[in-house]
């Protein structure tokens, strides 16, 4: 059988071979293959317990892939046309810091858009590396940020020629796509890296209905989340490389933060999503597309609602849309994204994604059926009976536009004190606040707390945000600098 052939599976394949093998483990993990922990092989199942083993020489190694992780790694490349494919088994999290650490030392400036996850901004606490901040276009109907304007991103690469690197959060949580190839070749001729938090984006590699990927337009690096949208275990991910970034190095860099034991049910789990996209991709998302667009239409006919999609396409900060997300705004019934949210949860065991302010989203995937949807509309509509109200008085807008003081790591590390929120008002915050999900920071460290935040904070904590981030965990203080 050809080496590269996509019906191939190495780590499955030697995991299967080892099983067979019946070794007798002196090694770690102590359970010893479930024997050891009764309970956790009965919740789990022996199957499951079997394959939860230790780096060794017939399974390779995830810090240094010699044999069958580093053709799984091969194999997961040419699937989504990247010249290398890392396997991440700390989540996303881990690719998007690797990424920038990559291209970025202490001191060294990236261009980026403020409406990242908090990997990207954590990322710059642990380099030192300086942001860019290129504010997001602004949907005032939806309240919903957007993608970067290419003259925003022109502008940013004009007065910061000397930036390492331009990252791209492509598509947002929302589906909202930016300019992706133009701003790659615009920084490109700036001699710019291009990174790529592509998260929400499996599919786009294996779907001529999405946008187009980041490897695709000549990315240089692209954090993928394939727990998310294609099927593997939650916090299993892909670190793609393009063009002439360094293998060794980054391998390097993802082994600075990476664990050393790696998990060979996170790493069997991308090498059987890998397979299976790669040879059944293109009909499983043409499915979930027709999943989302039969959701869209009957959410919107409900009236009050509104799930939108490609008509919201502008060419600049909505250059494209995610057709796969089904992303509803709520405050035309008179409830907040997080309200709808809760009530789907507690009154109907109905559990999407997240729900913000003015919009929920609920994430349609390979592993849903028509019936599921049916549900989730019905609930909609009976919600809207039941808990409609007049929207006057409520906030609109997911995102503030930040005022940046003092670069991450300097804040983060600095001296600070806790204070009342309210008392922080004009002083810079020393740590996060966000609403989880997403994940995109309110206030990030080496932000002025200003009016507008604080007013969204206390608004996000009166419907029921889950607010993270904070050393406080009831998030009623907040770190500041010490003056």
């Amino acid at each position: 059988m050809d080496p590269l052939s996509q019906e191939r599976a190495p780590v499955l394949e030697a995991l299967n071979r080892y099983k067979a093998m019946r070794v007798v483990p002196f090694d770690v993990p102590g359970h010893k293959r479930g024997k050891g922990n009764r309970e956790l092989t009965d919740f789990l199942g022996e199957r499951c317990l079997t394959v939860d083993v230790n780096s060794m020489k017939p399974l390779d190694n995830l810090c240094h892939p010699v044999s069958v992780i580093k053709e799984a790694e091969a194999l997961a490349a040419d699937a989504f046309g990247a010249r290398h494919a890392f396997f991440m088994v700390n989540g996303t999290t881990s690719a998007v810091q690797s990424m920038v650490m990559t291209a970025c030392k202490r001191g060294e400036k990236i261009i980026m858009p403020r409406n990242v996850h908090r990997s990207a901004i954590n990322a710059l606490v642990l380099s030192g590396a300086v942001p860019v901040y290129v504010n997001p276009g602004m949907n005032r109907q939806l309240g919903i940020s957007l993608g970067m304007s290419l003259d925003d991103v022109a502008q940013a690469i004009h007065e910061n020629p000397d930036a390492k690197a331009v990252l791209i959060n492509n598509p947002t949580y929302y589906g909202v796509c930016s300019n992706l190839k133009a701003i790659t070749e615009l920084a490109h001729r700036h001699g710019m890296l291009v990174l790529v938090d592509e998260a929400h984006g499996t599919h786009f590699y294996f779907s001529d209905k999405t946008p187009p990927s980041a490897m695709s337009v000549g990315a240089d690096m692209a954090a993928v989340s394939m727990h998310k949208s294609g099927g593997s275990l939650t916090q299993s991910s892909l670190l793609l490389v393009n063009n002439q970034v360094s293998e060794g190095y980054v391998r390097q860099i993802i082994n600075l933060t990476q664990t050393t034991s790696g998990s060979y049910l996170l790493i069997s789990s991308l090498d059987i999503s890998r397979r299976n996209l790669a040879l059944r991709g293109e009909a499983i998302f043409q499915k979930v597309i027709d999943l989302a667009q039969y959701a869209r239409e009957e959410i919107n006919k409900i009236g009050g609602y509104y799930a939108f999609s490609k008509e919201l396409i502008n060419g600049d900060t909505i250059y494209d849309f995610d057709v796969t997300k089904l992303s509803i705004h709520t405050l035309d019934i008179g409830l907040a994204g997080i309200e709808v949210y809760d009530i789907l949860r507690d009154d109907y065991d109905i559990q999407i994604e997240f729900g913000d302010i003015g919009n929920v989203l609920a994430y349609v995937s390979i592993g849903d059926r028509v019936l599921e949807l049916e549900r989730l509309v019905s609930a909609l509509s009976e919600i809207k009976r039941r808990y409609a109200k007049d929207k006057t008085g409520m906030l609109s807008q997911e995102y503030i536009r930040p005022t940046v003081v003092l670069p991450p790591q300097e804040a983060f590390y600095a001296a600070s004190e806790p204070v009342p929120l309210e008392q922080g008002l004009g002083r810079i915050c020393s740590e996060f606040v966000m609403c989880y999900p997403p994940g995109i920071p309110i206030l990030a460290p080496g932000e002025e707390i200003t009016p507008a935040v604080l007013e969204y904070i206390q608004y996000a904590k009166e419907k029921g945000c889950f607010l993270t981030g904070t050393q406080d965990s009831a998030v009623n203080k907040v770190q500041i600098i010490k003056e």
